[in-house]
């Protein structure tokens, strides 16, 4: 970051740009463009910028390095034209004589002269080696280390403008795709900005060196050469725009597969209950094959463009050779006249090696491109985002921040929709006054805009028209950090974060001390069952919360609302997931909470709204009826009726036992949990689980780490792509032969140096003409090795994808409940790893290839030619080596250690962005952008470190090729001077071994991307291997035709197998006839949900068994069971497709419209779906969010019904509806049970009064059980509880 940036406040903004349509239209267009390279390194600081142009100038250097040589060349071509083997040219009056020198031996004084003119040219080869060493060095640590410290700051700044948008921008931005954009796009743009671009310097400065050494030693050679430039650059520019774009659409088309694939492992329990395994994968696979086609489409572009470039340049040398043998034509015949025409033998090689080097760095320089235009899209996506201000920012300091507040609330003539839903108006001319220290309660029907207002309230939205005053003021007039750090808020389904309780209570108030955590938690009734757990305040929660029940986690909540003593609190559903003896301690310190402070209620449970001061009713966004509860009830109208429709008639022995003459029991909505008994800190649905202590978690961590980390075999690798077998070959065919490329031209070239030693002799155009069939044969070699290795390496990318995705969707819940599966590691994992494994095959087993080819061709002319110099020159070989596996090895280095780091870092992002709601309403985005910069710290330090050895793994390798030519080119000039070799031999030697050498280096320069390749081939071979216990996918197990539904617990134990030491369920025994309906009811965390988690074989049981029909559940096929069981949970997962789809959700066969229609009368919702503009193809948006939480309940219960299921089991199915809604459902529900074995968990025992059975359950075991009445007539638990549930007069 800048300085100006690090002085700057957190989140600031400079300006506003209010986010709509035509905004997202407008940057789309902008962003196609890519960002420009101001924009690309804006984030630079003086010391990026000091470093970038230190290693740009000794890239410059480096890429100087080879054209300084072909200077040498040049003088040392003429030393051998006149040396021993050659021929001396002397003036006869005025008349050139050309005297063979033949052999030395006895010459000595020719011999001598010889030697010490090569002994000094050897000499510049190690001065140029020793430059290369150290300017190699500097270049890329330079770059490196600019590069890493720019990605940190882009990391940061990215992330925390993503945690600053508004509420309406992540309605149209969803989750998975912005951390699939926060971890791909930004390793793209880092691939762009470090060593690849000082690259691009390096082989620009030999573009430039080249060409300006031609210039001097001959313009017009140069100027024939360079006549075909311009279509190389039109070339290259061509395919650079091409590469861009496609590398911006594929991104875009993976972003929405990323979306998907984020949505369904965070919502995976769903996915097992309904077998929606199959239906996910097909909406994967169709989510990944535009993104396949693209990358075919691109690697035939790439393919066709560089071959073209290659054809271009090679007929540009052909054209100087010919050119160059009439220059040293005319160079003859002039010799001895007063003025020179033409140019030497060596002058032509001088001038044909440095345009040839100069062309040479375009093909060289066209990957990095590709990775610089691609880093260029990915940041215009990115730099998108960051420019995007906020309307409004909940982290700036602009806006009014009163000394005092009061607490005075009006909505005058409010209007509202969402912005993503502007056809459905929610809100309208919606009016209401809340006086400060007031506690105004809003009940209605789901979906009639109550939690709104809630949202209104904390300015999550807008208004469209009409003001929200607070104390006089518009709430757009005051601070909105401010506002949101005077309002408490308990939602109606509470998020905890992935931490400790007491951090997730401390982020209600980040200066709060143990003691003030304490005091809240006891307040909330949550102190002790959090006491009773094994860590006590210092317990990890999970991720989501999901080490905790529903109870806990609402108790957890609401104490890290208590903890801000705020002046205004929001009670959305507060305490719907308390059991009743709980609710009563909350409601108590609830009441307490809210003396002296503004108090806004939603509920549908009227018990907790009876004692507010006023009571709005709202229906269809306006208030239809508001006064006391009493007022109300007087009146006799829609309140009174919701009243009533909470009744159920109680028996009159319970009434009298109870001493009470009440004509209602309350409903409860969730999960209970007496604070007297145990509290049990286990999850219906365990989707992660925490360690025993931080250190064995680290310490557990590293252990599995380690085992990840094993590299596979390479052969492993490639036999993931065996299926495109063909492809492969002709690729790998083409780039064999493509290898042989530069050899013959070596070959070649030693044969145009007998054409410029005997000119008058040898056939110019033949050998000039072969240069151009080489041409030819190049741009057929890179055509066919680019679209058959592109289609290769698209395939099996696209396979690698939808096989790990597949192997998730195999695992059970065990496996989600280890920390490391969280759901943003593995979405993390699935957008990048599949594609670094195609960097190990595909394009890089051609380079690889053809880098074999070329130094095995090269070596076989090297011995035919001169076996003694060949010799000499394998032995350098191993240094070669040596400095090749020197660069692996740092450049492999701590890959993992990093991966690992900033998996860290994306779990931490991927948790803040599913859950943005929660962290601005807590106003902690600087809390949560801190801590993902400090997972960042880490792996910049060791990246930082890693720059270093890189640099000097690069420069030896480089160096120690010019080495390497200085001793050999010595040993050779030995070779000539006894007459051993002739000189066009050494030639050929040496330029086989030259031109072979660079190929090679180009090929190393893709080193980086193998070794990621491999670490991210060793984590999908490793979760490609994991087959699960209870494995979906097997088939496996009696395949029962016909089910009766008879379900018996015998004697079951069970503990979550990432806690095995505390014991859920203790020899549980109950049992449901065909037909029945049993209900089960205790307190939270008492095991019901764990029973119903054991029945779909989510887990095994340790001891005792489930059966059904008389056959233990181990023993029945598993995808057979689970199709004739149906779920409907406390809190209903919906997907991002339409209603239709989600109703017909994870059916085999193809549901009918009408089956779809007919469930959802059943469950109360069609007549709503009716009224949305697209009817059933409505999309529900991510996880449901367009939908309120009863219209996602009653779609969860018509998704139950359509299935016509044998077990139907009811987790708090009706929790989330309205009273009316509610007893409709419950009617439907009724009606869907007969017939079928029927299992509920319930708090609101109005729901389950007419079970055939009812289990008490309490610490795993059956306390009590019989019919309603009976259990009544016991006055144990089961009376207590229905005798909790009741109005007050």
């Amino acid at each position: 970051m800048t300085e100006h940036d690090e002085k700057a406040p957190l989140l600031s903004s400079t300006k506003g740009e209010k986010y709509s349509e035509e905004k997202s239209n407008k940057e789309e267009k902008q962003s196609a463009k890519g960002a420009t390279f101001g924009q690309l390194f804006r984030y630079a600081t003086a010391l990026d910028k000091f470093l970038i142009f230190i290693g740009s100038v000794f890239a410059i250097a480096v890429g100087g390095g080879w054209p300084a040589l072909s200077v040498i060349f040049g003088e040392l071509t003429d030393t051998f034209v006149s040396g021993p083997g050659g021929f001396q040219f002397v003036c006869i009056n005025g008349s050139l004589a050309i005297n063979s020198t033949g052999n030395t031996t006895g010459n000595d004084s020719i011999a001598e002269d010889f030697n010490e003119k090569m002994s000094t040219y050897a000499f510049y080869y190690l001065y140029i080696a020793g430059a290369v060493l150290v300017s190699g060095y500097l270049q890329i640590m330079c770059w490196t280390t600019a590069c890493e410290r720019q990605i940190h700051a882009i990391r940061k700044v990215y992330f925390r403008s993503i945690v600053r948008q508004e509420i309406g921008w992540f309605d149209k931005h969803q989750s998975g795709e912005l951390t699939t954009r926060l971890s791909d796009d930004i390793n793209k743009i880092k691939d762009g900005l470090g060593d690849k671009f000082s690259f691009t310097f390096q082989y620009t400065a030999q573009f430039f060196s080249g060409f300006a050494i031609g210039f001097w030693k001959s313009w017009k050679m140069t100027l024939v050469m360079m006549s075909v430039t311009p279509l190389l650059a039109v070339s290259a520019g061509v395919m650079s725009v091409f590469l861009r774009n496609y590398t911006k659409r594929e991104q875009e088309s993976y972003a929405g597969a990323g979306s998907v694939a984020e949505e369904v492992l965070s919502c995976i329990r769903t996915v097992i209950s309904f077998n929606g395994q199959r239906q996910e994968q097909l909406r994967y696979e169709n989510a990944l094959k535009e993104s396949r086609r693209l990358g075919i489409r691109k690697s035939f572009v790439q393919g066709l463009m560089i071959g073209s470039i290659m054809f271009l340049m090679f007929g540009t040398y052909a054209l100087a050779f010919w050119y160059g043998s009439e220059q040293v034509k005319d160079w003859y015949s002039s010799y001895c006249a007063a003025e020179r025409e033409g140019i030497s033998p060596g002058e032509v090689l001088t001038v044909f090696f440095c345009v040839m080097i100069g062309s040479f760095s375009i093909g060289n320089a066209a990957p990095h491109l590709g990775s610089i235009f691609g880093a260029k899209g990915a940041a215009a996506e990115v730099f998108d985002t960051i420019d995007n201000v906020p309307e409004i920012d909940g982290t700036t300091d602009k806006g009014e921040m009163p000394a005092s507040l009061r607490g005075d609330i009006d909505f005058v003539g409010v209007d509202f929709t969402y912005p993503t839903r502007e056809d459905v108006k929610v809100l309208k001319n919606f009016n209401l006054s809340i006086g400060h220290g007031q506690t105004v309660a809003l009940v209605g029907s789901s979906g009639c805009g109550k939690s709104t207002v809630v949202n209104l309230i904390q300015r999550m939205y807008d208004p469209e028209k009409g003001r929200i005053l607070l104390d006089g003021k518009d709430i757009k007039e005051l601070n909105t950090n401010w506002l949101r750090n005077n309002i408490g808020v308990v939602s109606q389904e509470p998020v905890l974060f992935g931490m400790t309780i007491a951090e997730n209570i401390k982020l209600g108030n980040t200066d709060a001390t143990i003691q003030e955590i304490e005091d809240a938690a006891k307040a909330a009734n949550a102190h002790d069952f959090i006491t009773k757990l094994p860590h006590g305040y210092r317990t990890l929660v999970g991720e989501r919360g999901a080490q905790l029940s529903g109870g806990q986690k609402q108790r957890v909540a609401i104490a890290r609302a208590l903890i801000r003593n705020p002046r205004i609190l929001l009670l959305d559903e507060a305490t719907s997931a308390l059991d009743s003896e709980s609710e009563k301690i909350v409601q108590s310190a609830l009441d307490q909470a809210r003396l002296g402070r503004t108090t806004v209620m939603v509920a549908h449970r009227l018990t907790t709204v009876q004692n507010a001061d006023i009571i709005y009713v709202v229906d269809k966004g306006e208030i239809i009826e508001y006064g006391t509860h009493s007022q109300l009830m007087q009146k006799e109208e829609f309140y009174y009726q919701l009243v009533q429709a909470q009744s159920l008639e109680p028996d009159d022995k319970a009434e009298e036992a109870n001493g009470t003459d009440s004509k209602a029991y309350k409903r409860q909505r969730s999960q209970p949990s007496t604070s007297d008994t145990q509290d049990l800190p286990l999850k219906k649905q365990l989707s992660q689980q925490i360690s025993v202590s931080e250190k064995e978690k680290e310490k557990e961590k590293e252990e599995v780490e380690e085992e990840e980390a094993e590299p596979p075999k390479y052969f492993r690798i490639l036999r993931e792509n065996f299926p495109e077998c063909p492809f492969l070959i002709f690729g790998v065919l083409f780039s064999a032969i493509q290898g042989s490329t530069m050899p013959l031209f070596a070959l070649f070239f030693g044969e145009m140096i007998k054409v410029f030693i005997d000119i008058n002799e040898s056939d110019n155009v033949l050998w000039s003409m072969m240069f151009l069939a080489l041409g030819g044969l190049n741009f057929i070699c890179h055509l066919f090795m680019n679209v058959n290795l592109g289609i290769a390496g698209e395939r099996m990318t696209f396979r690698l994808r939808l096989k790990v995705f597949k192997a998730y969707l195999r695992q059970d819940p065990t496996y989600f409940d280890d920390p490391k599966h969280g759901t943003g590691s593995l979405t993390t994992r699935l957008a990048t790893d599949a594609s670094l494994v195609k960097t190990a095959t595909g394009f890089r087993i051609g380079t690889i290839l053809s880098s074999i080819v070329s130094l095995v061709a090269a070596l076989a002319i090297a011995f035919y030619y001169g076996w003694k110099l060949a010799l000499v020159v394998l032995a350098g070989v191993p240094i070669l080596m040596l400095s090749s596996s020197l660069q692996i090895k740092v450049v492999m280095g701590k890959h993992k250690d990093d991966q690992n780091k900033l998996e860290d870092a994306g779990k931490v992002a991927s948790e803040t962005i599913e859950n943005i709601r929660t962290v601005q309403s807590l106003t902690r985005e600087k809390h949560f952008f801190d801590l993902y910069a400090s997972h960042l710290e880490s792996p910049l330090r060791s990246n930082l470190k890693q720059a270093q050895l890189y640099g000097f793994a690069y420069g030896f390798s480089q160096s120690v090729v010019f080495a390497m030519y200085g001793g050999a080119f010595r040993f050779g000039a030995w070779q000539v001077s006894l007459g051993e070799m002739a000189p066009e031999n050494v030639y050929k030697v040496f330029f086989a071994i030259a031109f072979t050498g660079m190929t090679i280096g180009q090929a190393s320069s893709f080193l980086p991307d193998y070794s990621k390749a491999k670490h991210a081939a060793a984590l999908i071979f490793k979760v490609l291997e994991t087959i699960p216990g209870i494995d979906i996918y097997s088939s496996r197990g009696t395949y029962m035709n016909k089910v009766e539904g008879k379900v018996v617990f015998k004697n079951v134990s069970f503990s979550y197998p990432m806690r095995s030491e505390v014991r859920v369920l203790k020899s549980l025994s109950l049992k449901a006839e065909p037909g029945q309906t049993v209900a089960l009811v205790g307190p939270s965390g008492c095991g019901k949900s764990t029973a119903i988690s054991l029945l779909q074989r989510f887990y095994d049981v340790q001891d005792g068994e489930i059966d059904v029909d008389g056959v233990d559940v181990r023993n029945l096929n598993l995808n057979r069971l689970r199709s004739f069981i149906s779920v409907v949970s406390q809190e209903p997962i919906l997907f991002d497709c339409s209603i239709r789809e989600n109703i017909s959700y994870g059916l085999d066969s193809d549901v009918g419209m009408d089956d779809v229609i007919e469930a959802a009368r059943k469950a109360n919702i069609h007549d709503f779906i009716t009224t949305l503009p697209m009817g059933y193809e409505t999309l529900v948006g991510e996880k449901g969010t367009q939908l309120s939480g009863g219209q996602k309940q009653r779609v969860a219960i018509a998704r139950a019904i359509v299935r016509n299921p044998t077990i139907l089991l009811l987790d708090e199915a009706t929790s989330a509806l309205d009273t009316e809604s509610e007893k409709q459902v419950q009617a439907a529900l009724d009606a869907a049970q007969k017939g079928r074995t029927c299992i509920v968990i319930a708090h609101r025992l109005s729901t389950i009064q007419n079970c055939d059975v009812i289990y008490v359950i309490d610490e795993g075991q059956v306390v009590e059980s019989g019919t309603h009445q009976s259990l009544l007539s016991l006055k144990g638990v089961y009376s207590a509880l229905v005798s909790a549930q009741q109005f007050t007069k």
